[in-house]
């Protein structure tokens, strides 16, 4: 399966909620973003094909990366648009479950991209994270 290409959410332009979640986490955890970055490549290269325990299902379309580094779990959640774009939507720390309020955030951030795909992709210096 040929990579994908790897989005990120944007609400106004200019604005990604999980490229500043990951500046924080690069801030506090430097180790944790790096895990976070290279997570994220693993979904580019492996799109739908990435799995357990690197990814999994949550429920209404909605995925999760799944990071670990010491003893905190980061998830950053998606979801694909087609067969050739996935949208990282929202990132968490998490102790138990995904809450079902990040899960909501994650389905109301993929209605409002399939609504409008070119206004909620993030253009921006990724590289700057």
């Amino acid at each position: 399966m040929p990579s994908i290409d790897v989005v990120f959410y944007q609400a106004q332009p200019g604005d990604s909620p999980v490229l500043d979640w990951l500046k924080e986490i690069n801030a506090t955890n430097p180790k944790a973003y790096d895990k976070c970055r290279a997570a994220i490549a693993r979904l580019a290269l492996l799109g739908h094909e990435l799995r357990r325990p690197e990814a999994d299902y949550l429920r209404d379309d909605i995925y999760e990366l799944r990071i670990r580094s010491g003893s905190v779990n980061y998830r950053l959640l998606y979801f694909f648009h087609g067969r050739t774009v996935s949208v990282v939507a929202h990132g968490l720390t998490k102790e138990a479950a995904v809450p079902a309020a990040a899960i909501n955030h994650a389905i109301a951030r993929k209605a409002a991209f399939t609504a409008n795909p070119s206004a909620h992709t993030f253009k921006g210096e990724i590289n700057d994270v």
